[in-house]
């Protein structure tokens, strides 16, 4: 055990103390705990990460019902913006993503990129079977409704820069590896998703004698969003660590800074939850039928992302933290770029747009509930290694 408190996996990843149990570390809490003096998980949760898919049910249900009920809300929240995403949303993006990011290692980010079965694995998943995958869905279960299909299309070039951080840490992932992930994630979203959206739109329709699309988005446009959704909260978790870590020394930082600032990852994620859903809550109520047809290739699609990445990660023989990790980088999508390319190019009310409304209505929930599924198959990388420590102890 090194002096910060953490283990060294025997396949190679760190693994945090405080979610060596199998309900996972509460994003909410930071504090470490010997696996002998293990009580019920339940007990080691906090109220609000015990009933996290209540919390976040309910926060869907308010901003819909705020969005149907309040005359002039939406426009209301959405008529001071930042890079053409709602201010109230961009504050919660923000406040969401910084404790996470200030919890990272940054000292330890080399041990990541030096895996390149992790980082070539992932690059495949984000930028070759995920929009390819998003692209043979859209036009199997929308075929007759070009707007939703092209909306979904979009939504699948938009890889995750935001949620996933969260998600990561409340299934026990490899933080450092998610730090890395998405900064890579960010910046092939700069260069190819404009070129990927040609090319899934137009020219790949063109060869299969279908229907094409033109879509107009600057990389400029996709470059200063990921400059304030990632940028932003990265650059405030390294420079918090780096000061903090200076003036209190590493165990204070750990152990009194962190726990502090960690419940506001949730509460900033259950705020934009609210706002979003506030948002869009007419157009998703008013149009059942519609949003239960994008809901099916949506939930395919998150279901097949995940299942994919944890089980390449399993094929590759990688940790729980960074199977968890590749997983979730996977599945998950950069709703607020999705929806924000979709307004800009086809208008607030377009077929496209509420496509990409219904991604986080379906993306939410669904890798909630997968964050309970990687929890419960922790257990199995845990015999498996014991399994392995036991063989080598033979050698």
């Amino acid at each position: 055990m090194d002096r910060r408190g953490d283990l060294l996996h025997p396949r190679g990843a760190r693994v945090r103390q405080g979610c060596d149990r199998p309900g996972g570390t509460p994003i909410s809490d930071t504090r470490t705990h010997t696996a002998k003096s293990e009580p019920s998980v339940a007990t080691k949760l906090s109220t609000l990460d015990r009933f996290l898919p209540v919390w976040i049910l309910a926060a869907m249900v308010i901003g819909l019902l705020l969005g149907r009920l309040v005359p002039g809300l939406g426009s209301t929240l959405g008529a001071v913006e930042l890079d053409g995403v709602s201010l109230p949303i961009a504050i919660g993006l923000l406040v969401m993503m910084y404790p996470v990011l200030a919890k990272v290692r940054y000292d330890r980010l080399d041990t990541v990129s030096g895996d390149r079965r992790l980082l070539g694995a992932s690059l495949a998943l984000n930028w070759i079977i995920g929009p390819a995958l998003m692209f043979v869905l859209a036009w199997i279960f929308l075929p007759d409704l070009p707007e939703y299909r092209t909306g979904l299309i979009i939504v699948g070039l938009a890889r995750c820069i935001a949620m996933v951080i969260i998600w990561n840490d409340l299934a026990c992932g490899d933080r450092e590896a998610a730090a890395v992930l998405v900064a890579i994630n960010s910046v092939f979203q700069v260069i190819a998703f404009a070129a990927l959206g040609w090319f899934y739109l137009s020219v790949l329709p063109g060869w299969l004698g279908l229907d094409q699309t033109q879509l107009d988005v600057s990389a400029w446009q996709i470059a200063k969003s990921v400059l304030i959704f990632l940028g932003i909260p990265l650059l405030a978790g390294y420079l918090s660590r780096r000061i903090g870590e200076k003036r209190w020394g590493a165990d204070a930082y750990e152990r009194s800074f962190l726990p502090k600032i960690g419940p506001w990852a949730l509460y900033g994620l259950l705020f934009t939850i609210v706002i979003l859903f506030a948002l869009q809550g007419e157009q998703i109520t008013s149009r059942p039928m519609d949003v239960a047809r994008i809901s099916l290739p949506l939930l395919a699609y998150f279901v097949v992302m995940w299942g994919g990445g944890y089980l390449l990660g399993r094929a590759l023989d990688m940790s729980y933290e960074r199977t968890t990790t590749l997983a979730f980088t996977a599945a998950g999508n950069n709703f607020e770029l999705a929806i924000a390319v979709a307004i800009a190019t086809f208008g607030v009310t377009s077929g496209q747009a509420l496509a990409g409304v219904v991604g986080p209505l379906i993306e939410v929930p669904v890798l909630v509930a997968l964050v309970y599924v990687a929890l419960a198959l922790r257990p199995r990388f845990d015999r498996s290694t014991s399994t392995d420590s036991s063989k080598e102890n033979h050698v």
